[in-house]
């Protein structure tokens, strides 16, 4: 392959998300994959994938991480953990740990696997298997000792909503039993399978205030034996994330069916033809494609983005979330206080508050309070098939 021809004004992609495959043993509501991921189950072979890791590799990108769905559900996941390694990334397995076995374990150590984070729903077997909607709990505990027993660093990732905000000193608690290093608490973005289950997994601004201190003082009792980083829902804030650090800057995320993406849920942008690492090269797709320069930089910025002296700290905010709150994915994010849509944000949470105030009036003995006044809409093949849905 002759070497690329860089573009002095775009730096290189730095992180490379290899999503393996959209399949997955759980059944998260929370999930961030697309909602229709069952009508395309195409994907990559371990070729083609070497051939992407390659090309990205010889572009600069020095990270790689290799997710889904459930990556262990890749036969080759260990050939590709070898590939990664060789070609010189640091390489990363983020995983729920459903067929992490000690023998692909040991494995994946031998060949130069550098890190693991593992996923848990919460800190009870019930709320943890609920969520999921699987009994994999005690499961998921036995993969956490064998982490620890082949001396990776312990990461482990809890998704927070309605259901285990107020659980979150349990998890805490539970983390440093497990002799996590580093606890990742990270409050729902509403994409993909959560952003149809919003008015059921929002919390109140009440319970992330509460949640918030807990976390502060298990930091103070805590010190320095775990690190506890606690990311705070887009929709209780005043200015909106710096998504992907901006678009087409740092990420670049590979479907299972070779599409590439400037961030996980790019997908749902309309008019943007998304090329494929089938018939495209990874420096062309970075450099040239349409899909990554769309919002690139500040060019493409509407008012109060266009003249806001945050908007080389949060470019805008996210194109996704603009999208599917505003209509317009070129509008201004509105979780930002400045976007004249910011009182939309305001109104979905107060709606969750009177709907949590709803349910908890009407809680019984024989009605958990953690149970959903409306039915979520867990992921599975079957929903993802059914027509109407997003």
């Amino acid at each position: 392959m002759n070497a690329p021809t860089f573009m002095p004004s775009i730096a290189p992609p730095l992180w490379l998300l290899a999503e393996l495959t959209y399949r997955c043993p759980l059944h998260c509501p929370f999930c961030y994959n697309p909602v229709g991921y069952a009508n395309d189950r195409t994907e990559l072979t371990t070729e083609q994938w070497f051939d992407v890791m390659r090309q990205a590799r010889q572009l600069g990108a020095a990270q790689l991480g290799f997710s889904g769905g459930e990556p262990l559900l890749r036969d080759d996941l260990e050939d590709l953990v070898g590939e990664g390694r060789r070609l010189g990334f640091y390489t990363n397995l983020i995983t729920s740990g459903i067929g992490l076995t000690e023998a692909r374990l040991a494995r994946m150590k031998e060949l130069g696997l550098d890190h693991i984070q593992l996923s848990f729903q919460d800190s009870t077997r019930e709320m943890n298997d609920f969520l999921s909607s699987t009994k994999t709990f005690d499961l998921k505990a036995r993969v956490a000792k064998l982490i620890r027993q082949y001396d990776y660093p312990m990461v482990l990732n809890v998704v927070l909503h309605r259901f285990n905000l107020d659980h979150v000193e349990r998890i805490i608690d539970m983390a440093l039993e497990m002799g996590v290093d580093y606890l990742e608490l990270a409050n729902t973005q509403y994409y993909g399978w959560a952003l149809i289950n919003r008015a059921q997994l929002m919390p109140t601004q009440a319970q992330l205030v509460r949640a918030e201190s807990v976390v502060n003082a298990c930091r103070a009792r805590i010190g320095n034996r775990m690190r506890i980083l606690f990311v705070v829902p887009d929709y209780f804030e005043q200015r909106p994330k710096a998504c992907m650090n901006g678009w087409g800057s740092v990420f670049l995320g590979i479907a299972p069916d070779g599409t590439a993406l400037p961030c996980h849920a790019a997908r749902t942008l309309p008019g943007i033809d998304f090329p494929n690492v089938r018939d495209t090269s990874v420096e062309a797709i970075w450099y040239a494609s349409d899909a990554f320069s769309r919002y690139r930089g500040d060019a493409w910025m509407k008012d109060p983005c266009r003249t806001c002296a945050d908007k080389d700290k949060d470019f805008g905010g996210c194109r996704c979330q603009a999208l599917a709150m505003t209509g317009d994915a070129a509008n201004a994010d509105p979780v930002c206080a400045k976007s004249p849509r910011h009182g939309d944000v305001q109104a979905i949470v107060m709606h969750a508050h009177r709907e949590q105030a709803a349910q908890a009036t009407q809680t019984t003995q024989e009605a958990p309070v953690w149970q959903p006044a409306q039915r979520i809409v867990f992921r599975s093949d079957a929903n993802s098939r059914k027509a109407g849905v997003p």
